[in-house]
């Protein structure tokens, strides 16, 4: 694993939430990433095929304004055409191989390996820059998601050699327990876009990543 993609994949993981207003949508990020996000998903189901297209190309201008890594949801032709730093793969999202060939060898890729850990290795044996487990608590945005257990961290620690992304139910208060696992990076939806203060959220996710 590079050191670059160490750097490029790790700390606050902000995955947006569905937002059809671009201007709130910009203020948000931004405030996020004031508090120290490292990396954004863009991420909207809900939006049609311009909206997304507009959305996605403003983002990556807000990306590259804070230095922050720039990953599109599920569509490796999205990314590639408001030049994302990679796409995030889940399930149904179609292959490594098929995603490396739209996006190209320097892209990453990222595959989501729910509670499973054959699902991880048979990622990086096609190629993945990252992987994702999760959910670990319960989470707003997926609240039926399968149950991964903290666990499964510490055993992807010690088989894998690349990033490694903790997703679901994620807060303040038990982020620090997947990072002494063996988390890289914390995804989060709810607890900070939903927070009183976004920016403060976010440094206090930071803040998580700091400690001696």
């Amino acid at each position: 694993m590079s050191s670059n993609l160490k750097k490029q994949i790790q700390g606050l993981y902000a995955i947006t939430a569905e937002e059809s207003d671009t201007f709130v949508l910009l203020r948000k990020v931004r405030l996020a990433f004031q508090g120290g996000a490292r990396v954004l998903q863009y991420r909207n189901k809900a939006a049609d095929v311009d909206l997304k297209l507009r959305q996605a190309q403003a983002l990556r201008d807000l990306c590259s304004e804070f230095n922050v890594t720039y990953i599109v949801n599920d569509d490796a032709l999205l990314a590639l055409q408001v030049n994302a730093d990679g796409v995030h793969l889940g399930g149904e999202d179609g292959s490594v191989a098929l995603a490396r060939s739209v996006l190209g060898e320097t892209k990453i890729i990222g595959v989501s390996c729910y509670n499973d850990i054959l699902l991880a290795l048979e990622a990086v044996r096609q190629g993945a820059d990252y992987v994702a487990f999760g959910t670990f608590f319960l989470s707003n945005t997926k609240p039926g998601a399968k149950k991964a257990e903290i666990k499964l961290l510490s055993e992807a620690r010690v088989q894998l050699d690349l990033p490694i992304v903790a997703i679901g139910g994620i807060t303040q208060n038990n982020g620090a327990t997947l990072i002494d696992a063996g988390a890289n990076a914390l995804a989060v939806i709810s607890a900070l876009w939903d927070a009183p203060n976004i920016q403060t959220s976010a440094q206090e996710f930071s803040t998580l990543f700091s400690r001696n």
